[in-house]
């Protein structure tokens, strides 16, 4: 058996979310081509070193994704179309990482897309058997039908059976809501950004059982795209410092537990959550526990509550106490759909998936702004479509020791520097010093004088001796070198990642240098020394 590779996310890029209709000259391909482009430009590749794509879209017409991607260019790859309701976005990334994983490519485009109808959704052909005929079939044998949308029935029956089986309360469903509601204002793509107060959302418009109109997820039209590529790839374009490995990634469909176990929480995938849940945390060798930051499949309240329980992140029946406790947001065990999720960011059916991608992969390069979680290290991502299909996907950075997040952790305000993000970067001088610091200082011959100012105007001093002994590092309220380099804290980072070009920063005024301007150029022996161990 062909040995499987490993599978990177190079780039992501989305339009923001917005009404149907509301938005001007935002047809699918305007759509698709402002976040191709975006996911292109953030991968800093050419649309022509792209092998292949996957376009992922549920209400267009045949090969909509060729329309969709040949904006980007006609350079005459395959495009395959993907439609896997709600979870089609995911597919569509599944699709273009196994391309990947197997050998076939070295670099694809997964690409998500909706140009949707307002209101709720709508049967599409009344012809020929719908999809979703078993699962109406057996929601209307367990609970008595309603005039509210049909997905709305279902997952509010859901929720029903949880309160029913566990005492769950009303007002756990609306907790969901005012958490995504208010995680949202910080994300500049959700189509809602209003903070509501937890009265507000218990108030607004009943819906079906215990859920209110905004616990319901609105529709939208939005696009998102993703640029997956090999490790040989990712070295080859010096991508290291963005590269997202998918870890894992699962896909389950209907099961006999589906229909025959008479449940309205299997009806809607509670098992197939589960059993996609258990399968990529054996192929990760993880636990729930060891996840820092979640994307979750929440167009209804009703289903991020009961796929807390489906992926172990809580026992069953204790969703209640899990939300009570606010271990699904900031300052708790998990930081839950930190873009405000699909009840506040939006639901264009192909792009949520890939949408869901692209903040987690933020998240894990610690480029997510004021949504940022601390020291995210293990993303999860739930997408879930009826019909049915669970995609669960698991990431990480790839190249730990270039991520931002890993320079910014490990610190406590006990230590020497602990707000600067570059003492991280000293700190790794220091191991360097350690196993060979002789040969360092055999090099350079030279005393380092770092002057480093944080985000917050606070100014750190480092003291690199590399020309006594076998040198040594040193934080200091004052000190000299034979060189004094200053420089912000976030561009000292940049530098050492080789994300910054010393001479242009030194031009644009971000880089100072005063003494010996040839230890600037050994600089380089640490930062190349860094770069090759990754």
């Amino acid at each position: 058996m062909t040995e499987r590779r490993k599978v990177y996310v190079i780039g992501v890029g989305m339009t923001k979310f917005e009404k149907p209709g509301r938005r001007d000259n935002f047809d699918y391909p305007d759509m698709a081509l402002e976040a191709g482009q975006k996911a292109l430009q953030d991968a800093k590749i050419p649309y022509d070193k792209v092998q292949q794509a996957v376009a992922g879209y549920v209400y267009g017409d045949t090969t909509s994704g060729q329309r969709a991607v040949y904006q980007l260019g006609l350079t005459g790859i395959p495009v395959y179309n993907v439609n896997n309701a709600c979870s089609t976005g995911s597919t569509a990334l599944m699709m273009a990482r196994q391309f990947i994983e197997g050998g076939l490519n070295d670099c694809v485009l997964a690409i998500g897309f909706e140009k949707m109808q307002r209101g709720p959704l709508k049967i599409g052909h009344t012809d020929r058997v719908n999809p979703m005929d078993k699962h109406v079939e057996l929601m209307c044998e367990l609970e008595d039908m309603t005039s509210a949308p049909i997905t709305c029935q279902m997952f509010g029956n859901a929720g029903i059976e949880h309160m029913r089986k566990y005492g769950t309360k009303p007002i756990h469903f609306s907790k969901v809501a005012h958490k995504n509601h208010k995680h949202s204002v910080n994300n500049p793509y959700s189509q809602f950004r209003e903070e509501y107060s937890l009265q507000q959302i218990v108030d607004s418009q009943k819906m079906h059982g215990p859920l209110t109109k905004l616990q319901c997820c609105p529709t939208s039209d939005g696009s998102a795209a993703a640029v997956l590529a090999s490790e040989d790839f990712v070295k080859a374009h010096n991508l290291q410092n963005q590269a997202i490995e998918i870890v894992a990634q699962t896909m389950v469909t209907d099961m006999p537990s589906t229909f025959k176990d008479k449940s309205s929480m299997k009806l809607i995938g509670y098992d197939l959550t589960k059993k996609a849940a258990e399968q990529i945390y054996e192929i990760a060798k993880i636990q729930p526990d060891d996840i820092d930051v979640i994307e979750l499949h929440d167009c209804f309240s009703a289903n991020e509550l009961i796929t807390y329980e489906a992926l172990g992140l809580c026992p069953e029946g204790k969703a209640g106490e899990f939300i009570d406790k606010g271990d699904n947001t900031y300052g708790g065990k998990f930081v839950i759909n930190p873009s405000g999720g699909l009840i506040s960011k939006g639901h264009p059916l192909g792009a949520t998936g890939l949408a869901q991608c692209a903040e987690l992969c933020w998240q894990l390069r610690g480029d997510a702004g004021k949504r940022q979680v601390k020291n995210a290290r293990l993303a999860l991502q739930h997408n879930l479509g009826l019909g049915g299909a669970a995609v669960l996907s698991l990431y990480r950075h790839g190249f730990p020791n270039l991520s931002k997040n890993q320079m910014a952790s490990g610190t406590s305000s006990s230590e020497p520097g602990f707000d600067f993000k570059s003492r991280a970067i000293f700190q790794r001088i220091q191991e360097k010093l350690n196993k060979n610091g002789a040969e360092y200082v055999k090099k350079i011959n030279g005393i380092y004088c770092f002057k480093v100012k944080n985000e917050q105007g606070k100014e750190g001093i480092w003291i690199v001796d590399v020309k006594n002994g076998k040198g040594s590092v040193n934080y200091t309220n004052k000190g000299a070198g034979d060189i004094t380099i200053s420089i912000s804290d976030n561009d000292l980072v940049k530098l050492m990642l080789g994300q910054l070009n010393s001479q242009q920063a030194f031009f644009q005024g971000k880089l100072k240098i005063k003494g010996n301007m040839g230890l600037a150029m050994k600089l380089k022996e640490f930062q190349s020394e860094a770069q090759a161990k990754l």
